[in-house]
């Protein structure tokens, strides 16, 4: 999985982007076969003033599927990472379990989806 890091307004260090790859690796590893790409940008909101201002957004191209990006915003730059790779990490999984159901359903059925589903309902 190649992970694309970029940083706003502060020095990107060598533990923080192995720290990313690390905790991105951890979070996509059981999909990585449907990533096509991962961009993280992490940023340093309000500068020196400090407060609640590291965030980290993270974008995750699909195959087939649109982008899913996630964004976190916390007054440490790990915590944010961690919380940012984690919800992006369950967000690509539901959607790609999501889109698997959509296929197996109108695989199944022979129709469109939306027409399967109803006429599966219980009335």
């Amino acid at each position: 999985m190649e992970i694309e890091i970029q940083a706003l307004n502060f020095p990107l260090s060598q533990s923080v982007r192995d720290f990313v790859k690390r905790r991105l690796s951890f979070a996509l590893g059981r999909v990585g076969d449907d990533l096509h790409r991962v961009s993280v940008r992490l940023s340093d909101v309000n500068g020196a003033r400090g407060g609640v201002d590291k965030s980290c957004l993270i974008q995750v191209g699909l195959r087939g599927l649109p982008d899913v990006v996630v964004e976190n915003t916390e007054p440490n730059l790990r915590v944010a990472i961690h919380r940012a790779a984690d919800r992006a990490g369950w967000t690509v999984a539901r959607r790609l379990q999501r889109q698997r159901n959509y296929s197996r359903l109108r695989f199944h059925t022979g129709k469109p989806a939306a027409e399967a589903a109803r006429s599966t309902e219980i009335h």
